[in-house]
């Protein structure tokens, strides 16, 4: 799945019962494909298009973030080997697994 489709997708998908009491925002730099802000707001999570300040941000390549989405690669490894770099802070990043 490409970001995004995954992006443009994501609000639809997400469950409010697990985002209940995040209050964090992301912003995702995929290489050669784009930026996304993610912002979870108790329960609500909107997605924009572009940068923006965030809590946190997440940088990977179009390949390691398909191979997290589709489930071929844990996101604890990927930033373990450094392919998915985190930048920010860290606490509000590792919430991020209740997305996926």
């Amino acid at each position: 799945m490409a970001a995004k489709d995954f992006f443009d997708s994501l609000e639809s998908r997400a469950d409010a019962a697990k985002l209940a009491g995040m209050t964090n925002s992301y912003l995702f730099e995929i290489e050669d494909e784009g930026q996304w802000l993610v912002t979870v707001a108790d329960g609500n999570l909107t997605v924009a298009e572009g940068g923006g300040e965030a809590d946190a941000t997440i940088t990977a390549s179009g390949e390691t973030f398909d191979k997290i989405v589709s489930g071929e690669q844990n996101p604890t490894t990927a930033y373990m080997t450094g392919k998915l770099k985190i930048k920010g802070d860290l606490g509000a990043a590792m919430k991020l697994q209740k997305l996926f």
